[in-house]
């Protein structure tokens, strides 16, 4: 595991770091993986012949392939609210998460649809504001974590994100969530956890953040961001230093141990710096 993480550490006490969330924490606590969702909407939908023949499935076209059989996703959104649920024992236990409420992030951003960050802030007593549309917005507060919902949330069914025509209408990044993300991620270093960096939406969104940057003559300027991937091939890599991501890797092969060995790292390094300077 990289030793150079001090910059990092440094951003997250001083308040001007951004955690981004991917399904990896879920799958910390039991959720199942998409695999497990695509089997779901196979078996639902009565595709078994086509999986079996090798046509490609992957969820967004399922989704969109049971929108239109179903007339809407709730039948799937009451089904993954029901799968991806554990109880707040687990969540509570979960050192992943008691390390993400401990560094004490103002902005956390998800992808996950299910509620185990608001969960876990809960059973630690932490305020929190979950954002997950425009409404929310106008609630949100600045003296709290926020958690932004980025590809919505379960208790909304208009702000999710998981048909293809959802994710192509997300492509554009004209919506409330992807402006404010571009405007927090403009001026703070980002934190990328449980995310194999394969998502072409986080990868395009990454890309306009870099574009951004690179006609600016204040470049230089520019925060660093990281991500932390238990593995990382040398193409990966190039690419995501490129925009200005520094890659942190680990030797552990346990993923659920390599991201809390990575945590507990970064957590001491911030309580070394001591207390942080009171707010504005």
């Amino acid at each position: 595991m990289a030793d150079d993480i001090d910059e990092l550490a440094r951003s997250i006490h001083d308040r001007r770091a951004i955690l981004f969330v991917g399904a990896g924490v879920s799958m910390v606590v039991g959720l199942p993986s998409w695999q497990e969702l695509i089997d779901h909407m196979v078996e639902d939908l009565g595709l078994e012949e086509e999986a079996m023949a090798g046509v490609s499935l992957d969820h967004p076209i399922l989704a969109e392939y049971y929108r239109i059989r179903h007339g809407s996703i709730g039948p799937l959104r009451s089904w993954m609210d029901r799968e991806w649920k554990v109880s707040e024992e687990r969540v509570r236990d979960s050192r992943v998460h008691q390390l993400i409420v401990e560094l004490d992030f103002p902005l956390i951003y998800t992808t996950n649809y299910d509620r185990n960050l608001e969960l876990a802030f809960e059973t630690q007593g932490k305020a929190f504001a979950k954002i997950a549309n425009e409404r929310d917005l106008t609630f949100a507060g600045s003296h709290r974590t926020q958690i932004i919902k980025f590809h919505g949330d379960f208790d909304d069914d208009a702000s999710l994100v998981i048909t293809e025509s959802d994710y192509f209408s997300r492509l554009n990044f004209d919506s409330p969530l992807d402006v404010k993300f571009r405007a927090d991620a403009m001026s703070r270093t980002l934190l990328f956890i449980g995310y194999s960096m394969q998502d072409l939406n986080i990868r395009l969104l990454l890309h306009r953040i870099w574009e951004s940057w690179s006609r600016s003559p204040y470049e230089q300027n520019r925060p660093r961001s990281w991500v932390f991937l238990p593995r990382a091939g040398p193409a990966q890599e190039a690419v995501l230093n490129r925009w200005g991501i520094s890659v942190v890797t680990s030797r552990d092969k346990d993923p659920t141990s390599a991201l809390t060995s990575f945590l507990e790292r970064l957590a001491e390094r911030v309580r070394e710096l001591g207390a942080p300077e009171p707010e504005d």
